[in-house]
Parts: C-alpha cells; sequence; structure tokens
C-alpha cells in the first residue's frame, strides 16, 4: 500500500554540468508515494538529465537524492557506494526511450535476467512472475519472441514489463512514446495509465500532454536547467503556470 503522506523521491539543489555547461541549477523536487509527476519542457532544458541522476545514470555535481528513507551519499571523488548505489538501482524501474532491450535475449529473458543475478530470486518465482506481468501489459504470446520481432509500442511495453519484475518503488519514465509510431503511442499510455490507477509511484518525462492532464497528479515544467513553475494539472492546464509555460503550450506542444 502507498501512503501519500511519504515521500517517495526527494531531490535538493541538484546540479550538473557538462564541462562548463550547467545543465541542471540547483533542482528540488519531491514527489510522495503515489504520485505521477509529469515533467515538461523543450528539448535542452534539463528534464532527461534529471532523471538520469536520480538513479545515479548521470552523477550529479552536487545536491542530495533520496528515495524512500534513504539518502544518496555522494563521494568526494565524484561517486558514490557502491552497495547502496546496487540498492538504489534495484529500488527504481527506468523506462528508456528507445526500449534499452537486450537483443540478444527473448522477450521472457529480458524480464527474468536482473530478478535471478541480481535480486537472486527463485527462477520459478522469477518466470512466474514475469509471464504474469507480460499478460498485464498485452503481450503474453510474445514471451518467446526477440525484440527485434516486436513492434516498437510492444518492445516499450515489454521494456516497462521488465522494470516492474524488480518490483520498483519508484518507476521513471524518459521519454516512452517518443520513438514510437503514432498509431502504436496509445497502447503504451494505456499501460502507464493503468500503473497510476495502480497508485504506482511515477516521474514522466513526457510531450504527451494529454496524459499530463488527465493522469498526472503533478505537472514540473523545467525551463533551461531550472524549475519554472510547478503545480496540480487543473491549475497548470487552465491558464496558469507562467508565460514561458503558456508559450510552450501554443508553441505546437499544446493538448491533444
Amino acid at each position: 500500500m502507498t501512503d501519500p503522506t511519504k515521500p517517495a523521491v526527494r531531490l535538493t539543489e541538484l546540479r550538473k554540468s557538462f564541462g562548463a555547461f550547467e545543465v541542471l541549477k540547483g533542482i528540488s523536487l519531491e514527489a510522495m508515494e503515489g504520485d505521477v509527476v509529469s515533467i515538461l519542457g523543450a528539448s535542452g532544458s534539463g528534464k532527461s538529465t534529471m532523471l538520469r541522476c536520480i538513479n545515479m545514470l548521470e552523477m550529479p555535481d552536487s545536491g542530495q537524492i533520496e528515495v524512500g528513507v534513504e539518502a544518496i551519499r555522494l563521494t568526494k571523488a565524484g561517486g558514490t557506494d557502491k552497495r547502496q548505489l546496487q540498492r538504489l538501482r534495484a529500488s527504481i524501474g527506468m523506462v528508456f526511450q528507445n526500449f534499452n532491450l537486450w537483443s540478444h535475449m527473448t522477450i521472457l529473458e529480458n524480464l527474468i535476467e536482473a530478478p535471478i543475478h541480481v535480486q537472486k530470486r527463485p527462477r520459478a518465482d522469477c518466470v512466474a512472475e514475469a509471464e504474469a506481468l507480460l499478460e498485464k501489459v498485452g503481450i503474453a504470446e510474445k514471451r518467446n519472441h526477440y525484440p527485434a520481432h516486436l513492434s516498437g509500442g510492444q518492445q516499450q511495453r515489454a521494456a516497462i514489463a521488465r522494470a516492474l519484475a524488480q518490483h520498483p518503488k519508484v518507476m521513471l519514465f524518459d521519454e516512452p512514446t517518443s520513438a514510437l509510431d503514432p498509431e502504436l503511442v496509445g497502447e503504451v499510455l494505456r499501460v502507464m495509465r493503468a500503473l497510476a490507477e495502480e497508485g504506482r509511484t511515477m516521474l514522466v518525462v513526457t510531450h504527451e500532454m494529454s496524459f499530463a492532464r488527465d493522469v498526472s497528479s503533478k505537472i514540473v515544467f523545467l525551463h533551461k536547467g531550472a524549475i519554472e513553475v510547478e503545480g496540480s494539472p487543473q491549475d497548470m492546464f487552465a491558464a496558469g503556470g507562467s508565460d514561458c509555460f503558456r508559450q510552450f503550450l501554443s508553441g505546437g506542444n499544446g493538448l491533444n
């Protein structure tokens, strides 16, 4: 059961630069258990970098990341404790723009790899749960197929099932529909909506404004590496937010 009074993810003054270019300029953000936070912004605003810093695919320069009750410790050498990093990544499910499935494994093998070899769970249990997850996302019949034999929408649904197989506390989605043909977007969004209805904590970088409006509990708008404005979908889409956010919506990024 989720507890909406407990923080699931908290970022405090998160900063990240690539060379002289500061991508994240002191990001502070909180998501409670069961929240669906849609992260919006133009290309280059820092959305994906912020998401990748949460599970340390990108190492922040400074600031603090808390997942549940655990604060991530950054070392002086610019890294983090390896055992803590392993715990962190086991508690966070990540869904990428380009699926990132292992091409040499069947869909079922993709789902059971981490639970068996990283989490050391019994194979029979992992297989049973993986089959149930594939049924849940509507591709049970593809269990023995390789990723190349699936459509983009099917691959992304398999990637969501693979993330769920790790029993994550938080799900991160980095533009999960942007690489899909338009007719395949809906099947992925339906799965994401169902997860939101289950009470999953989700941080979603997206350009799908109808999803952000209808499913989110919070909208966060990034502009030039900082949170320009945040609020409820009702407030943000009812002529709220900021001038910059309204320009973003009117500049070809409006509601579907």
